[in-house]
């Protein structure tokens, strides 16, 4: 039988404890795809303005994509609710072999959208396009103990920084190797006492002409130069590419490079790994032995771990990563509340005996914040910038929206500071990475930077609504595979535009506006990025998404995206006039 894209949703509400399938809305499914633009269109839906990303009227979604299971490289899932570190709407993605399970284990689903709380700790197991409730005999047991309670199955779980609520708590797949990390979904699953996803069953089985289309976007890939890197070098190259082009932010944002970047990146990796996580192709990342097993270093686990506290023991940076990730705790947010930490030590807004280059010691403190276990642990659990407020040191670690930055440093390359500011989830570098480029041909004019970042936005808009793999999905032809899989969409080359004004309708409605597409005082001044030249590329990147001053898609915007309904229903929290057909 010819594979069709999933129709229908499960819906479980964890506070009756009862799970029912829907069909999902033929013109939801046209407009915006599936998930991040179907998953942002539900909480669009679901929620009231102003809920408690941790009570239990937030809800959190498992999204998959109409050809997810069967799109070349390395599958993925979407997990999407509303940000507690951040206040935003949040898209967090992980990949292994959990999705393409997942997707097999649902069959004619496309996702689950989990509503309220339990009463008593919880998993979800998923099988044969059903699930069940079964209470979690793995509630207090980290990321990669749960994982190995179900030899069974593939599972995606919380540690305990999601049972206690940390606000950057992830969501761990493949026995803590793959995270939904940033923004916190771990914590909202801990929240309504969800401890685990549990998948059983085979990815779907594609026919021959979707096996074909596969087979030939794989050799396209692999022909591509990002192809050459991802096989050489998968991410963790990124830490020695930063510290060359100068852009690499080291020992907690006081630096820019790092004389230990070689130790910790992929040669490093290469010489300890004992393979790499897939056959073929694409081979994924570098598999590390630990003492409690496998782990794999990504590029962040080097940048943030190593550069970013002043580490150049591979060894040691491998160890802190394989503790975040059995913690499921974010690796960039935990390094830098852990440089933060530093240097407010360093700056007497702390009596605590704290230094860089100090393995032990960010162990330590990594564990009293995934356990909130100590004052100063449960401070940086709710993210740096909280965390200043209440003891100083706000310009130490620089924060987009509460989410600290990655260790690219927009100092160094402007048009990141772009990209960080107008990122729809807070401080982020997978929405539009123009370093790329820029640490080779700039500064760019503000014209070039913003359309740069807003092209970038759109496409991978598109792509995490199909869910292709970030680096296969270069190579993948969108408008081929939707119909492969009977999955007509409506629109599609404004698609990508559309979802992410969608997503931006949602942040205004929970009050954001241009005065949060903002850089923290850390990063300008005359050593810094210059507040003109920010303000240049903020308006020309607001006239080229069709927004006002405030930041606010316009109504001529919205009718060319139709996106008048949700408008509409949003009313006055979105700040929008009167539109044609609509009061």
């Amino acid at each position: 039988m010819a594979y069709r894209a999933p129709n229908r949703l499960i819906r479980v509400d964890l506070t009756a404890g009862d799970v029912t399938s829907e069909e999902i809305p033929d013109e939801w499914r046209r407009r915006y795809i599936g998930g991040k633009g179907l998953g942002a269109r539900y909480l669009v839906d679901e929620l009231e303005a102003g809920v408690d990303p941790l009570g239990p009227e937030n809800v959190l979604l498992f999204m998959l994509g109409p050809a997810s299971g069967v799109l070349p490289g390395e599958g993925r899932y979407a997990a999407i609710t509303r940000s507690p570190l951040t206040g935003t709407f949040l898209d967090s993605y992980a990949g292994g072999e959990f999705p393409s399970v997942l997707a097999g284990a649902l069959e004619d689903h496309l996702g689950i959208l989990v509503t309220g709380h339990s009463s008593e700790a919880v998993s979800l197991v998923v099988e044969d396009g059903d699930a069940q409730l079964q209470p979690a005999a793995t509630w207090g047991q980290d990321a990669l103990e749960t994982a190995r309670a179900h030899p069974e199955a593939t599972v995606a779980c919380i540690g305990p920084a999601g049972e206690r609520q940390v606000t950057y708590a992830t969501i761990a797949a493949d026995e803590a190797t793959h995270h939904a990390g940033r923004g916190g979904a771990g914590a909202v699953m801990g929240s309504k006492r969800l401890k685990a996803v549990v998948a059983r069953g085979r990815p779907p089985d594609p026919d021959g002409a979707i096996a074909s289309l596969a087979a030939r976007e794989t050799e396209r890939y692999e022909g591509s130069e990002t192809g050459r890197w991802q096989r050489a070098s998968e991410t963790l190259e990124t830490v020695e590419f930063a510290d060359e082009t100068d852009v690499l932010a080291a020992h907690g944002w006081q630096k820019r490079g790092f004389e230990g970047a070689s130790d910790v990146g992929v040669d490093a990796a290469r010489a300890a790994a004992d393979g790499r996580e897939r056959d073929g192709s694409i081979p994924g990342g570098f598999r590390i032995e630990t003492d409690d097993g496998e782990t794999v270093p990504r590029g962040a686990t080097a940048m943030s771990l190593g550069a970013g506290l002043g580490i150049d023991d591979f060894e040691a940076v491998v160890d802190l990563g394989d503790r975040c990730n059995r913690l499921g705790i974010d690796l960039i947010d935990a390094g830098n509340a852990v440089a933060w930490a530093i240097r407010a030590a360093e700056a007497g807004h702390l009596e605590r005996d704290l230094s860089f280059d100090d393995p032990e010691g960010a162990e330590t403190l990594l564990e009293e914040i995934a356990n909130r276990s100590s004052a100063l642990g449960d401070a940086l659990a709710d993210g740096v910038e909280r965390a200043a407020s209440t003891v100083g040191g706000a310009d130490l670690v620089p924060s987009v929206k509460r989410m600290s930055l990655p260790n690219y440093d927009p100092r160094a390359v402007e048009s990141m500071a772009l990209a960080y500011a107008t990122s729809d989830r807070g401080a982020c570098h997978r929405r539009a990475r123009p370093v790329e480029k820029a640490a080779f041909d700039g500064p760019w004019s503000p014209e070039r930077t913003a359309e740069a970042v807003v092209a970038a936005q759109d496409v991978r808009s598109l792509r995490w609504s199909l869910i292709a793999d970030d680096f296969v999905g270069e190579a993948v032809d969108e408008a081929a595979w939707l119909e492969a899989v009977d999955a007509p969409v409506e629109g599609l080359a404004a698609a990508g535009e559309r979802i992410w004004n969608l997503v931006r309708l949602f942040n205004v409605r929970e009050g954001f506006d241009r005065e949060d597409d903002a850089l923290p005082p850390t990063l300008t001044g005359p050593s810094g990025v210059d507040a003109d030249r920010f303000e240049a590329m903020l308006e020309v990147y607001y006239d080229r998404r069709g927004w006002d001053a405030s930041g606010t898609p316009t109504a001529e915007t919205l009718s060319r995206l139709g996106l008048e309904d949700v408008a509409a229903d949003m009313g006055e929290s979105v700040g929008i006039g009167q539109l044609d057909g609509h009061e």
